[in-house]
């Protein structure tokens, strides 16, 4: 049975973290995950205080087990959000779009692990004075903001210049890419587009078909001229947006035509106009099962991943 000192830190059986997807990372799904011994996420995104709170509520009806929430600290309501987290005694967050060293004594007066996800080796550095417990390794195969650095490239390189946990994320959905994270020196993993195709999942039936029939080049990232570049479905939103962008349009234009087609998509099922942030991995998924499942399965995979390459040394 593989177990890191992360399962240990997070309190969790297994070391797998659910990304924490707005619209998509619900108590539904988060719950599931926990009760499958990972560690399941809420999605924060721009959510109010109020309905952030009766999300937490709804994932403690439905588990017992340790679980997290994903804190977008660009959010105009990330102060609010935070209270909520300090008033659930939510154990475990992510942190995303920012530096959460600000809210950190008031986590730790409560227990909270507090977990950011990097994009670079430079920001991983700078979190770390700040006494954080882990850090999540990010590559730009992700759905969703992005970053330009490989997973296989950033890993190893976020891992030798820290000495806490490093979780990686971008490009995994089995146990080939468990094994492979781990030989780069991580001590579990984050997927987000493998638990979108999870029976659990609430995002509409259009979102997930559309990640069904995805192939290895159905994804693009839009905002490159913004400084946040985001990963998704190539679809007429996307084809919009990357003439619009390479025009000049402005960036407060472009946010604009952004606002609001994540809900678009993944809650009405708008999959041509709505935005499908989804990760490269995409391609290779092809069946939607319960999170027990997919969990029990990418652990057994690394394992026979893991004794196959041992059998390699002679």
């Amino acid at each position: 049975m593989i177990r890191t000192e992360l399962c240990d830190l997070l309190n969790v059986e297994y070391p797998v973290l659910q990304g924490g997807m707005a619209w998509i990372g619900t108590a539904e799904l988060a719950s599931a995950v926990s009760e499958a011994g990972g560690l399941g996420i809420i999605g924060a995104g721009h959510m109010p205080p109020d309905l952030f709170r009766n999300e937490i509520h709804k994932l403690k009806e439905r588990t017992s087990k340790p679980f997290g929430c994903n804190i977008m600290l660009m959010s105009p309501f990330v102060k609010e959000v935070m209270e909520v987290v300090i008033d659930e005694k939510v154990p475990v967050i992510t942190t995303g779009a920012g530096n959460p060293s600000s809210y950190i004594p008031r986590l730790k007066e409560i227990g909270t692990k507090v977990i950011p996800v990097v994009a670079s080796v430079s920001l991983a550095k700078r979190l770390v004075r700040g006494g954080i417990d882990a850090l999540i390794a990010e590559g730009t195969e992700s759905g969703g903001h992005v970053g330009n650095i490989t997973t296989m490239s950033l890993l190893p390189q976020v891992v030798d210049a820290v000495d806490i946990p490093v979780i990686a994320a971008g490009g995994i959905a089995d146990g080939r890419g468990m094994a492979a994270a781990f030989a780069l020196g991580a001590k579990g993993v984050q997927m987000g587009t493998r638990f979108v195709l999870s029976e659990e999942c609430i995002a509409h039936e259009n979102y997930k078909n559309i990640v069904l029939k995805a192939k290895d080049r159905s994804t693009v990232m839009t905002g490159l001229t913004t400084g946040h570049p985001v990963r998704i479905i190539e679809n007429q939103l996307a084809r919009k947006y990357e003439e619009l962008e390479f025009k000049g349009t402005s960036k407060e234009e472009l946010e604009k035509l952004g606002a609001g087609t994540l809900r678009m998509a993944a809650i009405d099922g708008d999959v041509k106009n709505g935005s499908v942030m989804i990760g490269q991995i995409s391609g290779m998924l092809h069946d939607i099962k319960p999170c027990k499942q997919i969990i029990t399965d990418i652990m057994t995979e690394t394992e026979t991943v893991i004794k196959n390459m041992q059998s390699l040394v002679k």
